[in-house]
């Protein structure tokens, strides 16, 4: 989901969110300083920082290096249950997925592990945020929805090699792909765009993590309540690059 076309070397670690403040107040910038732990207000803290995630990542290295300085004052800081959590970003230029990306995933649906990416999108008019509520369209009778990893994109770049895709990745985030079923494979002539994309059918968050906070590429996954395993990795074998 390529945020903007800035070149970013995140400093440090950082797990970044938007957030409402209780009352209902604008959405701001945060860092969520651990899992499910307490939020520090970049907006309150550097006022001058952008509000949103994409123009903050645009500014690159400029407001990069203005986070330390927040997270060393020690203040503006309030406790995560008192907030909203939104999406990380809600502004892409472009959300870019990928169908059928492992191996188990096409083995489940007794297809054929594709010799090309199958690649879709979502129009960014339906994201929302990871504890909105998914509005079950009436015009599907078959939703359905898969956990992913989504990596945001902050480095423009085209022809890039699989050895240094990773330069252009800012860091992840969880999303959730939800699917009207019936649209997708039986309607709109079987293009799956429609079927992809109702409102709120691409929640995402809660934080961006940043690439330096991940070690073990291999084995990072998720867990949680599947209906076929317990848990899911990068390890797990994939489709070919392209």
């Amino acid at each position: 989901m390529p945020p903007g076309r800035v070149p970013l070397a995140l400093p440090r670690a950082m797990r970044l969110v938007r957030f409402q403040p209780p009352g209902g107040a604008e959405p701001r910038l945060g860092l969520e300083e651990e899992e499910g732990g307490g939020l520090v207000d970049l907006s309150g803290a550097e006022p001058s920082l952008p509000r949103s995630m994409r123009a903050f990542l645009e500014t690159g290295e400029h407001g990069l290096a203005r986070v330390p300085r927040a997270l060393a004052s020690g203040q503006h800081r309030l406790p995560r249950a008192g907030a909203r959590l939104l999406a990380p970003i809600s502004d892409p230029e472009k959300v870019i997925c990928v169908g059928l990306n492992y191996r188990d995933h096409c083995l489940e649906q007794d297809v054929k592990v594709p010799k090309e990416p199958l690649i879709f999108s979502k129009f960014p008019s339906a994201i929302v945020g990871p504890f909105d509520d998914i509005v079950h369209p009436a015009e599907s009778s078959e939703v359905d929805w898969e956990v992913e990893l989504a990596a945001v994109i902050g480095k423009m770049g085209r022809h890039i090699q699989e050895s240094a895709a990773l330069e252009h990745v800012v860091g992840f985030t969880v999303a959730n792909d939800v699917s009207a079923r019936d649209w997708q494979m039986r309607r709109n002539g079987r293009q799956w765009l429609l079927g992809k994309t109702f409102d709120t059918f691409c929640p995402l968050g809660p934080a961006i993590v940043t690439k330096d906070s991940v070690t073990g590429w291999g084995g990072m996954g998720r867990e949680g309540e599947p209906r076929l395993a317990p848990t899911s990795s990068v390890g797990s074998p994939r489709c070919p690059p392209w």
